[in-house]
This record gives C-alpha cells, sequence and structure tokens, in this order.
C-alpha cells in the first residue's frame, strides 16, 4: 500500500516540480530582463551620486529586513505539518518586528545623515526604509506561497510590482527628482508586491497569536537569519575591501562585471528556489526517493546553467559595449571569470535547499560562514597580485567548495560523488567545448552586433543538436512537458 501510494505521488510531484521550474523561469527572466531594461533608463536619467546616496542607506534597510522576517519564511516552508497558528504567528511577529524597527530607524535617520554629513538624507531614509516595513507585512502570505509551489502565481506579482514600481521610477527620474526616483522605485516594489499578495492569497490572518507556534520554528529560524546576516555583512565587506585595495576605477569594474553575471545566474538560482525546497520536502522521509529527485533536478540545473553562463561569458563584450558602451570595456575579463563561478552557483544553491529540507540549518550556516572567512583570506593572500588574480583565486574556492557541500549530502542521504560527477559531467564539457569552438570560429567577425548574433545562433544550435543526438533524458522531458502543456492549451 505504502509502495502503491508513493508510486502515485511521484507523477503529481514531478508535474508541480516541472511547472513551478517553468515558470520559475519564466518569472525571473523577465524579472531580471526588466531591472535590466529600467536599469539602463534610470542610469542614463541619474548620476552616479544619486545612485550613492541610495546606496548608502540600503544596508540599513536590508539588515533591519533580515532582523524583522528573522527567517521565518522559510521556517514554514520547512515545517512538515502547518497550521493557521504558525501562520498567524509568524504574521503578527514579522508585522511587530517590522513596525518597531522602521521607527528605530526613523529616528536614527538624523545621525546617520550626519555621519555622511548629508542633511537631506534625512527625509530620503525615512521614506526609503518603508520598503523593508511594507516587506515584513507580506512575510506570511508569500511563505504560503513558496510553500504550496505557487510559482506562476509569485512570478506574476513580482512581474507586476517591478512593472509599477519600474516605471514610477523612470518617471520621477525624468521629471528631475533625482535619487528620490530610485527611492520611489525601491519603495513602490515593496508596496505593490505586499498588496497584490494579500489580493491572491486564500490565507488570511486572524486575531490570535500563540508563542508556541513560533517557539517551534525558531532553532530553524534563527540559523537561517544569522547565515543571511552574515551572507549580508559580508558580501558588503568585499565591496568595502576592493575599494581599499584597488582604485575606485577597478572597483567600478568589479561591481559593473558582477551585476551582469549575478542577474544571470540568479535567474536560473532563483528558478531552482522556487521549487527546490518544497518538493525536498515531500520526500523527506525516503532518503531513496530524495536521491531521486535530488538526481533529476541535479541533472536539469547543469542542463541550463552551464550553457547560460559560459554562453554570457563568450558574448560580454558584445553585451557590454552595446548596451553600455565601450567605457566600461575593462570589466569583460572580470565578468567572465565570474561567470565561470556563476555556472556552478545553482549547484551549490540546489544542495543548500536539501539541507534545509533536511532540517538542518546550521549545515547552511556554518558552512556559509567558513566558506565566507576562506574567501576573505583568499582575498587578503591574493589581491597584491591584482584584480584578475584575486578574482580566479575567488571563483576557484567557490566551485571547489561543493565539495565540502557533497561531503554533509553523502553524509546524511548517502549521495554518491561519482553519481553527482555523472549527471554534471557531460553539460559540463559540452558546454565547455561548444563555447570554445564558437568563441573561436566567430572571433574574425568585427562587427560586434553580428558576431553577438553568430555567436548565440552558432551556440545554441549546436547545443540543442547535440543533445537532441545524445538523446539527453533531461532535453526530452522539456521538450515533452513543453509540447503537451502547448497541446492541452490547444485543447482547451
Amino acid at each position: 500500500m505504502v509502495q502503491l501510494i508513493k508510486s502515485m505521488e511521484e507523477p503529481q510531484l514531478k508535474s508541480k516540480t516541472a511547472k513551478g521550474l517553468l515558470w520559475g523561469g519564466i518569472g525571473n527572466g523577465a524579472m531580471q530582463l526588466l531591472n535590466l531594461l529600467f536599469g539602463i533608463f534610470l542610469s542614463r536619467l541619474l548620476s552616479p551620486a544619486d545612485y550613492g546616496v541610495v546606496g548608502a542607506l540600503t544596508i540599513f534597510s536590508a539588515t533591519a529586513g533580515i532582523f524583522s522576517e528573522s527567517g521565518f519564511t522559510l521556517a514554514i516552508v520547512n515545517k512538515k505539518q502547518i497550521s493557521n497558528d504558525d501562520y498567524n504567528a509568524v504574521f503578527w511577529f514579522n508585522l511587530v518586528a517590522g513596525t518597531t524597527f522602521y521607527w528605530i530607524l526613523f529616528f536614527l535617520a538624523t545621525p546617520i545623515a550626519r555621519f555622511y554629513n548629508e542633511p537631506e538624507m534625512i527625509p530620503l531614509a525615512r521614506f526609503l526604509f518603508l520598503g523593508f516595513l511594507f516587506g515584513s507585512t507580506a512575510a506570511a502570505p508569500t511563505a504560503y506561497f513558496f510553500r504550496n509551489l505557487k510559482v506562476k502565481e509569485r512570478s506574476q506579482i513580482q512581474i507586476a510590482a517591478i512593472t509599477v514600481s519600474g516605471t514610477v521610477g523612470v518617471i520621477c527620474a525624468y521629471n528631475g527628482w533625482g535619487y528620490w526616483g530610485i527611492a520611489m522605485q525601491t519603495v513602490f516594489y515593496s508596496g505593490t508586491n505586499a498588496l497584490l499578495i494579500w489580493i491572491r492569497c486564500p490565507w488570511h490572518p486572524a486575531f490570535s497569536f500563540k508563542m508556541a507556534a513560533l517557539k517551534s520554528m525558531l532553532p530553524f529560524s534563527s540559523k537561517q537569519m544569522f547565515t543571511s546576516l552574515f551572507t549580508h555583512i559580508n558580501n558588503n565587506f568585499f565591496s568595502v575591501l576592493l575599494a581599499r585595495f584597488y582604485s575606485m576605477r577597478e572597483t567600478g569594474f568589479y561591481t559593473q562585471g558582477n551585476k551582469w553575471t549575478t542577474m544571470g545566474y540568479s535567474t536560473i538560482s532563483g528558478m531552482i528556489n522556487s521549487v527546490g525546497q518544497p518538493v525536498f520536502r515531500e520526500t523527506v522521509d525516503d532518503p531513496e526517493r530524495m536521491r531521486r529527485v535530488f538526481h533529476k533536478m541535479l541533472r536539469f540545473t547543469a542542463f541550463v546553467s552551464f550553457p547560460a553562463m559560459f554562453g554570457l561569458a563568450i558574448v560580454a563584450k558584445e553585451l557590454i559595449v552595446l548596451t553600455i558602451t565601450d567605457k566600461w570595456l575593462a570589466c569583460v575579463p572580470v565578468m567572465q571569470i565570474l561567470c565561470v563561478w556563476g555556472a556552478f552557483m545553482p549547484i551549490a544553491t540546489l544542495y543548500s535547499n536539501l539541507f534545509n529540507s533536511l532540517n538542518r540549518p546550521n549545515i547552511y550556516m556554518w558552512n556559509t560562514i567558513a566558506l565566507g572567512s576562506l574567501q576573505l583570506l583568499c582575498v587578503l593572500v591574493s589581491y597584491r597580485f591584482g584584480l584578475r588574480t584575486m578574482l580566479i583565486v575567488y571563483t576557484s574556492v567557490n566551485v571547489f567548495w561543493l565539495l565540502v557541500w557533497h561531503y554533509f549530502a553523502y553524509k546524511h542521504i548517502r549521495l554518491t560523488l561519482w553519481s553527482v560527477i555523472k549527471d554534471i559531467a557531460p553539460y559540463l564539457f559540452i558546454s565547455a567545448a561548444i563555447m570554445t569552438g564558437t568563441a573561436w570560429v566567430t572571433s574574425g567577425i568585427s562587427d560586434l552586433v553580428l558576431s553577438m548574433v553568430c555567436k548565440i545562433g552558432i551556440a545554441a544550435g549546436l547545443y540543442i543538436l547535440l543533445m537532441w543526438k545524445l538523446n539527453s533524458t533531461v532535453f526530452h522531458e522539456c521538450l515533452n512537458y513543453l509540447f503537451k502543456k502547448k497541446q492541452r492549451n490547444n485543447d482547451a
């Protein structure tokens, strides 16, 4: 009977995962594209100083947002049995915490402005901090969407929020509002996102609060909060070190190259994140089934990530020069180095989702802390050899750290290294070979537009052809799902 139930659940879980990955890819891709378009408009209308004023305040609102959310979103997703008491407890806690932190920062706006010697920051800060307050009100319904794999609905909401906020920001910047344009975009995104989530979420809070429900999630959520806080500080500290060791010009090239690379891999990681932990949670009582699900998701991740990020690396020059002009040409090598790590980043995301679903947030937390500390050590040792050398070392450390992630996966679900290598290796080597050959074949093309079109056309064509000829299971499953979905829509 148990086996029968599992066999019946498997197709349903597979369908939910496929649907989630599809909408996760569409949603994250659309969001990155919209962010890119609105970012180009704002960059042309505003000065670096405008971005600097808002950027100086972002660290405060981001830190307050981490404390007010306190990791309870993922705690709800991870909990095996959930009730209205859990959602209510998280909602009221986040609302009270968000409101408290907002008023703390409201009164700290004056000393913050004095620290930067920018009196105009006071009203700006008090307005900008509303963003994390709006976000804290929507933490519980966001967890509901995440837990129930409502990826399509969540993607639609985020796309709508980005469209509304981006339009408001561009209009404000066009009318000469300066840094208020960026602030308006930030706050309108949080507000619109929270409003639409509440409109579409079937769950609504009740006037009840049970501390026991909150306490039951605290061991998991506190580790998530600490990990997020450490990651946030580590990322900002890395930028500070770059500015200290190198010129502001080199730091600017790193920032720009990193931004483009992040847009690439975060699209894939976001797609994996949208389904990873909820799907693993469904298999947590069956290690064998969990291994099967992990292998399927790992193959899909490698199938998408390696060609996408290696492809981004070979078109980096054309992309940068055509969109933000050749004054940023020096950021191309930075972008290409970071694309190598970006290709592996979604795999690390998959491992972190696995450990969280196993209710092992301590593994995620300590791995993140250890990796961040090692990154910092490598930066301190290698910075004197130049930015590129430092980035190569930084990338290598991140890639090899996957072995540490895997050690814990083997320890807890007996996931063998050889099986993981067999999942990853074909897509890694095929992607690397195709991108290298494409770059060599098109090296003589001087026209940037033609070069970019040829690179994308040749690389995509060869990859699809090879996947077809090699009878790739992931490739055929993707085609079958898409064509079946299209057929169902036509029949309807």
